[in-house]
Order: structure tokens, then C-alpha cells, then sequence
């Protein structure tokens, strides 16, 4: 088990190294290597493996890798426990197998080995721990997927009319075409459910049943990412459609309904989930926009510091009795100092604090955004969902590190686990200085910004505000708690995801369910089983007895039968 730790480990973050050269020599050069590996050739038709080998590919893959890496390294204590550890391992392996896939096919057959294979894997990690609660998340997770996968193969069947399936080949000539605007819809739909956008935004924290190093992983730069990774590719095709128009309303309320929702949640796991959400929401619309390469880089900025949050919510919970409660926290930073210095630091990363991580692509998104031609409906969703970000990090601060202490007399809490910190000072340097070194890199020509005075501190102003009702609203903990059960149902609504989970699950299954219960007593254990089975069966018997009867070589049945054949031929003969 060890040997299998540290080999996957270490190839890992080799190739995190060999990756990140060669996006550099990728960069400096402007080349990229276009692979064609056929396979077989049936009738003149050729059938050949494609793989894109460029900037974008090569760097999506070191983050890949490094982040992967750490995250085994740090299960090397979390998962240490577990009896399975080999399985886990290899698990994280396929997963990260699966997302590499994904990045280097330009095709979309090719891709859908990837697509496929993410939501298999994940859907296993989901179930790791087997519990009815498991099982129900891993079912939401694989099921909504399950839409995105359809779109995908209804795609591929609409790429048929172009000869190929090299989309990087066709997706800057595609004219307005209705079987255009319908295949950039299908896309759009499948990176939908996969970057969990609503109305398919139930399945992502649900999928936290997932072992934390999993949660890791996969909310920083695997399964969540892959919907907007695909879209990056595929968006000089999208310029201009109806569709993108609605991408960037949907993604604007999924980024506002999770930030909400975090703020009422008292989940660690869920609201870190609700924060990759929102996130993500944050990428896909201003990829709706027209910004592939903001969407980028801000896609590689969150991965850094959402890992680094992940990974520090999981030493959290490794060490206070495994609560997730945060309302079980507080004055964790006498007790876990450099883990807290950590999780601050990934924090104020996810809320755009100048000269971290997360300030360098949130700030020129969001000054980009205010730029374009956006309605008044989109810009306070921005303007609201950036407040709303920095309100719930400062409220998850205060219950888990500021506050009273509530763990109770027995406990150990400690920084000790040198196995589970070690990983997170790579992801504490990335936090700080990844968003400077990805903005130099790829943004070799600055973006002019042009706008008033207001708009440029508007960003700042709505993070001072949301930063300090999240920190005041939460000193006084008790009257907060009395003073929501006035507004119960502002509450339930906003906490609950606008009743998302609910409609996802609950709705969607219940009618079925009732017509299937109807149908079993009807027609399974009704009409169909009188005139099926058992009716069957009951005729079988009774001609059975019948023919019995007639073969008892009864005298008074031979003379019946003789004086009805008598008169049969006396007609016959008449």
C-alpha cells in the first residue's frame, strides 16, 4: 500500500512538472501537436484516435496533476483508517486518468470516454461509504449526469452531417444554421449538468457524502470543471446564439442562489460546495459573455485555492470527532493555528482580496462585466452574488475559527497531522501567487479597462459590505437563530436551494412512482394476472379435469358419445 501511495504520488506530480515545461514551450512558441493514431481501417473508412497536445491542454494538466498529487498525499493520513486503501487509490487514479482524457480529445467520441468515465468513477467515490444517504447522493449524481451524457451522444449524431467529429476543426465556420444553433444548445446543456448549473445544481452538494480528499478533487479541477472546459473549446461556436444569451441568466442565478444558500447552510462540506457553485457560475457567465480565456484563468485560479479550502475543512473535521457542524466549531485557531492560517488564506483568495489568487481573475471578470452590454437584471446578480461570497466566508470564519469554543470537554485538536499539512503549503503558495504568475503567462497583453470611478471601487465596496454582515450578523448567534423564525420561509426557501434537491428528486420521481403503484395493482396484480398467469393457468386446470373425465373409460360417456355421432351422420346423411 505504501509503494502504491508514493509511486502515484510522485508520477503524479512528475508529470505535473513535464506538463507545465511544455505549456510553457507551448506559450513561448505559439505551437500545438495535433495527433492522429488510427486504429483500424474497415472499407476504406478509417477509424483513428485524436489527441490535441497545446498551451491550454499541457496547463490544465499540470494543474491537474499537482493538485492530484497533493490530494493523495494528504489522504495518506486522512484515509489512513480505512481498510480499503488500495481501492481508494486507485479510484483517485481513474478519476484523474478520466479528467486527462477528457482534456487532450478533441473529438467527441473520444471525449465521451472521459465524460463517461468521470461520472462512473465519481459515482463510486460518492457511494465509498456505504449508508443509505450515500447511495441516494451517488444516484443524484450519476442520474443528472446521465442528461449531459445523452446530449453528448446526440451531438455526436448531429456532427455526422459535418464528416467528422473533430470539433476544434468546424467550431469557428459554423454558420447560423437551425442544426447549429440546436448542437450548441445540446453542448451547452451537457457542460450544464456537469458544471452543475441550474436546474441541475441538486447533485453537487449531495455528492459531498464523498470521502473529503475526493470532495478535493473534485471541486477544484476535475468532474465540476469539465462542463466549463468544454465550453471554452467550444466557444467561438457559440458568438451571438440565443442560447448563450440563456447561459449567462442561468449561470447569473445559479452564482446568486448558491451564495444565498451558503449563508443559511451549516454544513462545512455543503457550503464549500456551495461556494464551488457559485463559482462556477461565475465562469459560465462570463463565458456567455464571449471570455473564453478569463473563464480559463479564473478556472485555474479556483482550483488552487478551492483545494487548499477543501483540505483544510477535511483536517477540520479530521480532528474534531468527524462533525461537520461548524455550529460544533469555533476557537479553532488556538487550537489549529497553521491549518486556520491556511484556511484563512484560501478564503480570502475565494473573496478576491487584492494580490491573492482569486483577486487576479475575479476582478477582471467582474470589470469586464460591467463593460459589456449586460441588462440591469445580470449586473446585480454579479453585484449580489460577489457580496454574497465574501458574507458566507466571513460567517463559516466566525463559527469555525473566531468564535466560542462548543466542541465539548473531550477532545483533541491539534496540528500534528505533519502528513496532512505538508500538502497544503504547495497549495498555500499557489493561493498567493498563482493568479499573478497565470496572469503574466497568459495574458501577455494587459485587457484596457475603461470605466468611471464607481464601477472600478464597486467591487471592493460590495465585499466591505458583505464581509461585515456576515461577521456582525453572526456575533450575537443566539438572537440570529430567534430572529430567523420570523422570516421561516426566507429561510427554508434560500437554504434549501430555491427547493432544488426537492424538485430533483422528490418531484420528478413521485409521479412515476404513483403510476407504477397504480399499474402493479391493476394490471400487474390485476387485469394482466386474471387474463395472464393466473387466468392462464386456471383454464390449463379446468380443461385439464375436463379431458380428465373423459379419459376414466366411463360406459355412460362411450354410449353419449356413440348416439351424438349417430346423430351427426343422420344430418350429414339429410
Amino acid at each position: 500500500m505504501v509503494s502504491l501511495y508514493l509511486s502515484s504520488m510522485l508520477f503524479l506530480f512528475s508529470g505535473c512538472s513535464v506538463c507545465l515545461v511544455l505549456s510553457l514551450m507551448c506559450l513561448e512558441s505559439g505551437q500545438a501537436w495535433f495527433i492522429e493514431w488510427e486504429l483500424l481501417t474497415l472499407n476504406s473508412s478509417s477509424v483513428v484516435m485524436t489527441l490535441i497536445l497545446d498551451w491550454m491542454s499541457f496547463m490544465f494538466l499540470s494543474f491537474v496533476m499537482f493538485i492530484s498529487s497533493m490530494v493523495l498525499y494528504f489522504s495518506g493520513e486522512y484515509m489512513s483508517g480505512d481498510n480499503n486503501m488500495n481501492r481508494f487509490m486507485y479510484l483517485v487514479l481513474a478519476f484523474v486518468m478520466s479528467m486527462g482524457f477528457l482534456i487532450i480529445s478533441p473529438n467527441l467520441i473520444s471525449i465521451l470516454l472521459g465524460w463517461d468515465g468521470l461520472s462512473l468513477v465519481s459515482y463510486v467515490l460518492v457511494i465509498y461509504y456505504q449508508n443509505e444517504k450515500s447511495a441516494n447522493a451517488g444516484m443524484l449524481t450519476a442520474l443528472s449526469n446521465r442528461v449531459g451524457d445523452v446530449a453528448i451522444l446526440l451531438s455526436i449524431s448531429l456532427f455526422f452531417s459535418y464528416g467528422g467529429w473533430n470539433f476544434l476543426f468546424y467550431v469557428e465556420n459554423m454558420s447560423m444554421l437551425n442544426i447549429d444553433n440546436l448542437l450548441c444548445s445540446l453542448v451547452i446543456l451537457a457542460a450544464m449538468t456537469k458544471s452543475a448549473q441550474i436546474p441541475f445544481s441538486a447533485w453537487l452538494p449531495a455528492a459531498m457524502a464523498a470521502p473529503t480528499p475526493v470532495s478535493a478533487l473534485v471541486h477544484s479541477s476535475t468532474l465540476v470543471t469539465a462542463g466549463v472546459y468544454l465550453l471554452i473549446r467550444f466557444s467561438p461556436a457559440l458568438e451571438g446564439r440565443l442560447c448563450q444569451s440563456m447561459l449567462l441568466l442561468l449561470s447569473g442565478l445559479t452564482m446568486f442562489m448558491a451564495g444565498l444558500g451558503a449563508n443559511f447552510e451549516y454544513d462545512l462540506k455543503k457550503i464549500i460546495a456551495l461556494s464551488t457553485l457559485s463559482q462556477l457560475g461565475f465562469m459560465m457567465s462570463i463565458l456567455s459573455l464571449g471570455y473564453a480565456d478569463l473563464a480559463f484563468f479564473h478556472l485555474l485560479a479556483h482550483a488552487l485555492f478551492k483545494a487548499l479550502l477543501f483540505m483544510c475543512a477535511g483536517s477540520v473535521i479530521h480532528s474534531v470527532k468527524e462533525y461537520q457542524d461548524i455550529r460544533m466549531m469555533g476557537g479553532l485557531v488556538y487550537h489549529m493555528p497553521l491549518t486556520s492560517m491556511y484556511m484563512n488564506l484560501s478564503n480570502l483568495a475565494l473573496c478576491g482580496i487584492p494580490f491573492l489568487a482569486g483577486f487576479y481573475s475575479k476582478d477582471m471578470i467582474l470589470e469586464v462585466a460591467f463593460m459589456s452590454t449586460i441588462n440591469m437584471f445580470s449586473f446585480l446578480l454579479y453585484a449580489l452574488a460577489t457580496g454574497l461570497t465574501v458574507c458566507y466566508t466571513m460567517r463559516l470564519v466566525y463559527y469555525t475559527l473566531s468564535g466560542d469554543f462548543n466542541l465539548g470537554n473531550l477532545y483533541s485538536i491539534s496540528d500534528e497531522g505533519k502528513i496532512m499539512t505538508n500538502p497544503m503549503f504547495g497549495l498555500g503558495v499557489g493561493a498567493i501567487f498563482g493568479g499573478a504568475s497565470l496572469a503574466w503567462l497568459i495574458f501577455p497583453f494587459p485587457y484596457m479597462i475603461c470605466m468611471s470611478p464607481f464601477f472600478k471601487m464597486l467591487a471592493l465596496i460590495v465585499m466591505s459590505i458583505g464581509g461585515m454582515l456576515g461577521y456582525m450578523l453572526n456575533l450575537n448567534t443566539v438572537n440570529y437563530q430567534l430572529n430567523s423564525l420570523n422570516a421561516y420561509s426566507f429561510v427554508v426557501f434560500s437554504g434549501s436551494m430555491w427547493f432544488m434537491p426537492f424538485l430533483s428528486t422528490y418531484m420528478i420521481s413521485k409521479k412515476f412512482l404513483e403510476g407504477g403503484s397504480k399499474y402493479q395493482k391493476v394490471g400487474d396484480m390485476g387485469w394482466s394476472e386474471y387474463y395472464g398467469g393466473q387466468g392462464i393457468y386456471t383454464s390449463i386446470m379446468l380443461s385439464s379435469k375436463s379431458l380428465q373425465f373423459l379419459q376414466d373409460n366411463n360406459m355412460k360417456i362411450y354410449m353419449l358419445s356413440f348416439l351424438l355421432w349417430v346423430i351427426v351422420l343422420m344430418f350429414m346423411v339429410i
